[in-house]
């Protein structure tokens, strides 16, 4: 038994999902698994939904998890949601047996459960392990299959979430008048001097198109609307 002057190292337990509850431990990586292949190379993958957002930050964490910078696949402008993401697809492709496939957030990865699980489905297969955060996540291990689905199920309520909010917020700036949708190439008054331009078949097609300066199917829609602004009326004046 150690004295208590006597200086201990630190624990080099692995921080994983099924030691979770056992207190403060190093993340050392890689982890001790039940799965008997040995432990490769991290693989890291980043996204983000809009081409306006930076990857900066997610990039920043894969790098203070140990992922080498040549081995970051990214993803930017597609949603989660969207299954067909290049930058997904080179990660799960440079990933081997006994790799971690390391991302910083599992709404990165995945955004439905459907989708989380096929993902996680095809890491077992090919014994790789996930990496959210500064947690593994074994695939082949029955803790890390239980998480993982827990947390598959919290991001895909949160996308709903974050949905039906921007729904809601687009409803309300609707009825206050706020959000009125675009607005026509024509005023009125151009589109009554289009209609008339047309009635006396000087005028092409393309000729009016191009005399207003709009497109064909501009011109197109206003012919139509007006069309069905007669037939309505007509159709008032019968009644």
């Amino acid at each position: 038994m150690a004295s208590s002057g006597e200086h201990r190292e630190p624990s080099s337990r692995p921080f994983t999902a099924s030691n979770a509850h056992c207190g403060p431990a190093w993340p050392v990586l890689p982890v001790y698994s039940t799965n008997p292949v040995k432990a490769g190379p991290l693989v890291g993958y980043a996204r983000c939904s809009t081409a306006a957002q930076d990857l900066t930050a997610q990039q920043a964490t894969l790098l203070d998890l140990g992922v080498a910078k040549h081995r970051i696949y990214l993803d930017k402008g597609l949603t989660g949601r969207n299954r067909a993401r290049p930058g997904l697809d080179k990660a799960l492709a440079a990933v081997r047996a006994g790799d971690t496939l390391v991302v910083p957030k599992l709404d990165r990865l995945a955004r439905s459960v459907p989708d989380a699980r096929a993902i996680a489905d095809e890491l077992e297969q090919r014994e790789v392990r996930l990496q959210v955060g500064a947690i593994v996540y074994d695939p082949a291990d029955p803790m890390g299959k239980m998480f993982f689905g827990i947390l598959a199920v919290f991001a895909e309520f949160e996308a709903d979430l974050l949905s039906l909010r921007t729904r809601e917020g687009m409803a309300v700036a609707r009825a206050k008048g706020r959000l009125k949708g675009k607005p026509p190439k024509l005023s009125g008054a151009q589109q009554a001097h289009l209609l008339k331009q047309l009635q006396t078949g000087e005028y092409t097609i393309p000729e009016l198109a191009e005399l207003f300066s709009v497109s064909r199917a501009t011109v197109y829609r206003v012919i139509q609307r007006a069309e069905r602004e007669q037939l309505t009326a007509a159709g008032l004046a019968m009644k």
